[in-house]
């Protein structure tokens, strides 16, 4: 199934009023079984000390009576609400500077900055931010530090590092 721009919106509104922020919705199935995974966050939340299971379920059954009542989904549709995980996405602008100083990986379709396809190194933070030349500052592993255009970033996401 595909997006519904309005759903995503409403969606997001209501689990910022129960106090999480959302980090990515995806839609996937089938037009006679649709499923709609959304992953949640803790807005002050340190990688690593993310949302629970009970917080995911609680949330989960927040939009269920919400959604079962939109006439542009299925009746047999699949919620599934969970954390973002240990590697985190990095979707907006907000999510690269909240988690500056953090490792991280960058993919591009193409090569970044003339070096790989994937880059990984500690998160400087956002030049430009907001604007068509916006960039994620990066540190790779030697010290140098790039910018990396945001319209050449496929995806990004935290590195999880154990201690």
């Amino acid at each position: 199934m595909r997006a519904v721009p309005e759903i995503d919106r409403e969606v997001e509104r209501r689990i910022e009023e129960l106090g999480y922020e959302l980090v990515e919705i995806k839609w996937g199935g089938s037009g006679r079984r649709p499923m709609l995974k959304v992953r949640i966050d803790k807005p002050s939340a340190i990688p690593g000390e993310g949302v629970t299971v009970d917080e995911c379920a609680a949330v989960s059954r927040a939009l269920e009576p919400w959604l079962d009542e939109r006439g542009e989904i299925p009746e047999r549709y699949v919620l599934e609400v969970s954390s973002p995980g240990v590697d985190r996405p990095l979707i907006r602008s907000r999510d690269f500077e909240r988690f500056r100083g953090e490792r991280v990986a960058v993919m591009g379709a193409e090569v970044l900055v003339e070096k790989a396809t994937r880059l990984e190194g500690e998160l400087l933070g956002l030049a430009d931010e907001g604007t068509e030349e916006e960039a994620v500052m990066l540190r790779l592993p030697d010290g140098e530090e790039v910018r990396i255009p945001r319209s050449e970033i496929r995806r990004a996401h935290l590195v999880f590092t154990w201690k």
